[in-house]
């Protein structure tokens, strides 16, 4: 194989590593609670 194509790979996952990283950090950082106004009126959710 060749080195370029390794390197390659080799940023391809930890990409994907860092990618994984942030969403799972984000999805944890949801809970709260959420108010948002619309046609229907006043909603809160709590997450």
């Amino acid at each position: 194989m060749n080195s370029n194509v390794m390197y390659f790979l080799v940023g391809l996952v930890l990409a994907g590593l860092i990618g994984a990283g942030v969403w799972a950090y984000q999805d944890r950082q949801r809970d709260g609670v959420e108010i948002s106004v619309g046609r229907g009126g006043v909603s809160i959710e709590r997450h």
